[in-house]
């Protein structure tokens, strides 16, 4: 079990024992099991906010306005900013967030950086314990920031009580090539640097593509209009989430999504579960060395090998 006097300085939102508790499930440390054990029970009261949109779509500048505006009305916010990171050696390739600087130094605002190392049991699930970390801590929003608009994106902001899709004019086609996976998940719609030209255009398509889309719970998500660095549009955002939040308590569908959530998060563990329970196993990781070989040099499918891997498995219990 955790220790006692560690977890209630996490619950009195002690910024070092945050950190450290973030660590150790970002690490996948031993007693991390233990430690979201005891965290569960305590979370349930933060508002999620998950942030989306392709690179390049200020999301960053939208978040750290959208903090200060929280901070300004005298609420605690977390920040989890999910970093790129090579899928080879590991390293954070944006690991900096200078404009965040100040604004993290703040007694009211916590910052993390969590780099997508690829670890077992997915950056999402990570990510899901942090936020679930800070959520016990007594922060009164936790903002979620993602790299892009990949499935690992769209799964952690699925998680969120309400995800913001972040666009910019002259995307053209890109519209309509992200669709189907950001349209269904979109509670409210930002496109920033409105001030650039083409905003009319972006937001036709918008409405075109939200128009053919038919919500379960019959939501309609509002577009908002954003100047991030010049901190045009943060009010009207905070009003578009704060309005689908109030929705959504009051949905009959919002169940349902508590439910699709918890489902998620419980096949995340189970997967990661299973493959360490594998791994563990003499010889396997030795194994899959091996088939990595035969497989690069198209000696073997990874079908094949998979199967064989399986079957190894089921053979030892």
């Amino acid at each position: 079990m955790p220790d006692e006097v560690f977890l209630q300085k996490i619950f009195n939102g002690d910024v070092r024992s945050i950190g450290r508790a973030i660590t150790q499930v970002e690490n996948g440390a031993d007693d991390a099991g233990e430690l979201m054990k005891a965290v569960f029970s305590q979370t349930g009261r933060a508002t999620i906010i998950g942030i989306t949109g392709a690179p390049g779509a200020g999301k960053s500048s939208l978040v750290d306005k959208l903090a200060l505006h929280y901070k300004n009305n005298d609420e605690r916010i977390g920040v989890i900013c999910v970093d790129p990171s090579s899928p080879f050696s590991g390293g954070a390739i944006l690991g900096d967030r200078i404009r965040m600087a100040t604004l993290g130094l703040d007694k009211n605002v916590f910052i993390r950086s969590m780099a997508t190392r690829g670890n077992l049991g997915g950056l999402s699930r990570a990510t899901v314990d942090a936020v679930a970390i800070l959520d016990a801590a007594g922060f009164d929003r936790v903002i979620v920031e993602t790299v892009g608009v990949g499935q690992d994106e769209v799964e952690i902001v699925k998680t969120a009580d309400v995800s913001v899709v972040v666009l910019v004019p002259g995307m053209g086609d890109d519209i309509q090539a992200i669709k189907a996976g950001i349209m269904e998940i979109g509670d409210v719609f930002v496109i920033n640097k409105a001030d650039r030209e083409g905003v009319l255009r972006t937001q036709k398509e918008l409405d075109a593509l939200l128009s053919l889309a038919h919500r379960p719970d019959m939501w309609q998500p509002p577009i908002v209009k954003t100047i991030a660095t010049e901190n045009k549009g943060i009010e009207d955002l905070a009003a578009a989430i704060e309005s689908y939040s109030d929705f959504q308590k009051n949905a009959e569908t919002a169940s349902s999504r508590r439910q699709a959530i918890a489902k998620w998060r419980l096949l995340e563990l189970l997967q990661e579960r299973l493959l360490n329970d594998l791994l563990d196993k003499n010889g396997t990781g030795e194994r899959i060395e091996q088939l990595s070989a035969e497989i690069a040099t198209k000696m073997k499918d990874p079908y094949s090998a998979v199967e064989e891997l399986v079957a190894a498995g089921a053979a030892k219990n």
